[in-house]
């Protein structure tokens, strides 16, 4: 601290040693006694100089003459001679001859007369500087007595120039003096206005009722353009010395805010150096307007007191939680950068007021983090949902989103039009479903980097409702796939990673693509077209159409859009489409399906044209015949509430049970069950459901018939006979027949949660008041009723000055990154995105 308070006084005292114009003599005695006749033969022009004519037996000036020489010293360092006029005592001139003369000084800029004192008005030193440097510096300083002449100078200087207004109460004291000696060097930066009047200094709005002591305001006038309204002021709370002067002026100087990208351990500014803390405000890219308004809202507030610097997280890799918002690093050495998560700017200014608040807000937050901890681990004890587990137990692993552009209410439509394709995740940042799929959606972003014309963003419609509101978006989460902007495809599929990689991957493609030759439309179902897909392993549906066929044709341009995303539709209707049908032994309206992986093509025959029928038909065309049941596809085999025929096995399924399940699958009761196997090894949740059918593993592999949707039964194939197509159909004639006992029968109770859902209404009440609550929903719900919120798009920033002025100070809530979760996280649970 004291090497800083030397560094910057050293800095001073240079100013000063430039200020000054002359040289000091070498003599021991800076009071020159000079004749008459030598004094004004010595004056030159522009420089300035103090002369006291005095006769030698003038016992009286004996006390006059000990200042003058002691402010000798002091008025050099302003190139400011200082002299002693001997007059004979036969000199009658006007310095000499007259006895009233003799009682005073004169002050000379060359051979002109600039101001005569009387000699009892320089009683002291500081008297003797201040008086001296207030009648050179005539043009910087003005003295003022009334409100009328202050507005009058503060609105010329206007856009030009800053103004420091000073009140002393009295001239030729310390504090008077102090102030001319800054004037003489910040004179030709700033506008000096002085006055003596203490009435004028509560006309300004000082509140301090006390004005027996100093005063000085910074006036930032250059900032302002508006003559109706007055400069902005910043006071000074120390004393008026010299040194605390020159300290309030290097700080009105610095730059409101500082832009770094750099370690905050690193920075250093002028408020570091002088012994005030530097305030950072943490953002990045996409909230940088909404964070640069907090940020000089937050300036003005400690303007003087603290500086304040914008760091950007985008710039600079920080090893703190990503819901840290603010950080503070004082002047004391060896103490570390601290990083806070604070509320509002209000907590902001009284961390830097109260430096006790620093440790309280440090200590209430490891205490809220430990309590959170402790509810979150009883919880889990009881906690049926995975997704919710899963989340809370990952909540302080930080997830890459660097590569995921974050969309604002003011972004948000541009970007889609930067881009061929912009895939957009709406969720909301309280909700657990959402911070899962936020998790895939960083791995997809990793798997698709480099990917020409595919930009993934994401928007928060809890800091954004409303982009979502007008997106119609109703459910959290929601992905969806724009195009140039305009149209979209919305996701509907599992949330795994490979799925939305797939879904996005094919989405690029159009869909249905229209083929013009029997080449392409061959190569389009070997998969070697279009380019971009020959390495990606998908499924290809093929539509072949007479020229005729236009209601056909328009049903399945439409179907195609629906299924843009889950699979490649393709569309040949040349004048030679009947010969690539007659080559698949079809007759169009037909379909051409080639399987990922597959070297048969399969044909099915169009009897219904309308967009749906066909939208259905692809779809269980799509399905496996006997497929691996994994997590990611249970929902389509469910979706057909049919009853499952299943085998259940230790790993990969034997050849012949394989072949002889394979039968099962293509024989005519394939319509009526879902046959399938599931691998454990693979699929470890399948032992949890062998223990809720029979309490405990049983011998594999293990057939079972499971009618989820109608009573619930469950029956397991007799372990002494093997596994073939003929068993398994006697067997369920039996079961048809009533002749079999099931094995067990899943209760038909709901399967309700054991914890009570979010309040999210109650949320919303009580937590930060300008964003409305959006509730998630699944699937099929009805979306619940939109609050009323209000408009949370960020305002066209207004003018530094307008801005300070007004009430409704922007950038109040933190609104910026992390910010503005700080109180919602005490309502919801916290996850490493907050």
């Amino acid at each position: 601290m004291s090497a800083q308070r030397d560094r910057w006084v050293s800095s001073f005292s240079f100013l000063l040693f430039c200020a000054s114009s002359i040289p000091r003599r070498g003599s021991a005695r800076l009071l020159e006694e000079l004749s008459p006749q030598e004094y004004f033969s010595s004056l030159q022009a522009g420089r300035a100089s103090l002369a006291y004519f005095s006769h030698n037996a003038s016992p009286g000036a004996q006390p006059f003459l000990e200042q003058i020489e002691n402010s000798a010293e002091a008025l050099q360092d302003y190139g400011i001679s200082v002299v002693k006029v001997n007059c004979p005592k036969e000199d009658v001139s006007r310095y000499c001859g007259k006895e009233n003369a003799l009682r005073k000084a004169y002050l000379f800029r060359g051979n002109m007369l600039i101001r005569e004192f009387p000699t009892d008005a320089l009683f002291d030193v500081n008297s003797v500087v201040a008086n001296v440097l207030f009648a050179l510096l005539f043009n910087e300083v003005k003295y003022v007595e009334t409100l009328a002449d202050l507005q009058n100078i503060e609105n010329a200087v206007k856009g030009r120039s800053n103004m420091v207004f000073a009140y002393v109460p009295a001239t030729g004291t310390a504090e008077h003096r102090a102030v001319m000696e800054a004037a003489f060097v910040y004179g030709t930066v700033h506008q000096f206005v002085l006055t003596t009047e203490a009435m004028l200094l509560r006309d300004t709005g000082n509140d301090e009722p006390d004005v027996s002591s100093a005063r000085l305001l910074f006036c930032h006038c250059q900032r302002a353009t508006d003559l109706a309204q007055p400069c902005r002021r910043t006071a000074m709370g120390q004393p008026l010395t010299m040194l605390n002067i020159h300290r309030h002026l290097k700080l009105m100087g610095a730059p409101l805010v500082t832009e770094v990208a750099e370690d905050p351990e690193k920075v250093s500014t002028v408020h570091l150096q002088l012994g005030l803390p530097l305030v950072f405000i943490l953002s990045q890219k996409e909230t940088y307007e909404a964070d640069r308004r907090t940020a000089e809202f937050v300036a003005w507030q400690l303007l003087g007191k603290a500086g304040v610097a914008l760091l950007s997280r985008d710039l600079v890799d920080l090893n703190i939680l990503l819901r840290s918002n603010v950080a503070l690093k004082t002047p004391d050495e060896g103490v570390p950068v601290k990083y806070l998560v604070l509320e509002d700017t209000d907590e902001v200014i009284t961390l830097v007021e109260d430096k006790s608040k620093v440790g309280q807000i440090q200590e209430d937050e490891e205490e809220d983090e430990e309590d959170e901890d402790e509810k979150e681990n009883n919880n889990q004890d009881i906690q049926d949902d995975q997704v919710v587990e899963a989340v809370s137990r990952d909540k302080k692993r930080e997830l890459p989103l660097e590569q995921i552009l974050v969309l604002t209410e003011e972004t948000f439509h541009s970007a889609l039009l930067e881009t061929a394709r912009t895939v957009v995740l709406f969720y909301a940042s309280w909700e657990a479903v959402s911070l899962a799929v936020l998790r895939s959606y960083t791995e997809v972003a990793d798997h698709l980097k480099g990917t020409q014309g595919v930009l993934l963003a994401r928007v928060n419609c809890w800091d954004w409702p409303g982009v979502c509101t007008k997106e119609n978006v109703t459910q959290f989460p929601t992905i969806r796939v724009y195009e140039k902007g305009e149209r979209w495809v919305t996701y509907d599929g599992m949330w795994g990673t490979d799925e939305l990689t797939s879904f996005i991957m094919l989405s690029r493609v159009s869909c249905p693509l229209k083929l013009a030759t029997i080449e392409e439309a061959e190569g389009y179902l070997r998969g070697e077209f279009p380019s971009e897909l020959s390495s990606y392993h998908h499924t290809s549906v093929l539509g072949v159409f007479s020229t005729a066929m236009n209601e056909a044709k328009e049903a399945f341009e439409e179907a195609g859009n629906i299924l843009s995303g889950h699979v490649t539709t393709g569309m040949y209707f040349e004048d030679d489409a009947l010969a690539l049908s007659r080559k698949y032994a079809v007759s169009p309206p037909a379909l051409l399906l080639a399987r990922s992986g597959g070297r048969s093509v399969e044909t099915i025959a169009l009897s219904k044209q309308s967009a749906q029928d066909m939208v259905r038909m692809i779809r269980y065309e799509l399905l496996d015949i006997f497929p691996e049941i994994t997590v990611q596809n249970l929902p389509r085999y469910l979706q057909l509430r049919k009853p499952f025929l299943i085998l259940f096995s230790d790993g990969d399924i034997g050849e012949m049970e394989s072949k002889e399940m394979l039968k099962l699958a293509k024989g005519r009761p394939r319509q009526a069950f879902v046959a399938c196997w599931l691998n454990l090894k693979k699929t470890p949740v399948g032992r949890g459901v062998l223990k809720v059918y029979f309490a405990t593993v049983p011998s594999l592999p293990l057939l079972l018939w499971v009618n989820l949707h109608a009573g619930g039964q469950v029956f397991k194939f007799p372990s002494e006979q093997t596994i073939s197509e003929m068993n398994v159909l006697s067997w369920l004639e039996k079961l048809k027949a009533g002749l079999e006992i099931p094995s067990s029968t899943l209760s038909e109770e709901d399967w309700k949660p054991p914890l009570p859902a979010y309040d999210f209404l109650q949320m919303m009440e009580t937590a930060v008041p300008e964003v409305p609550l959006r509730t998630s929903h699944h699937r099929g719900d009805t979306p619940a009723p939109k609050s009323p919120g209000r408009d949370t798009t960020v305002r066209e920033e207004p003018s530094q000055e307008t801005k300070a002025e007004k009430g409704g100070t922007p950038g109040r809530d933190l609104r910026g990154t992390a910010p503005r979760l700080a109180a919602r996280e005490k309502q919801g649970k916290r996850h490493s995105e907050l």
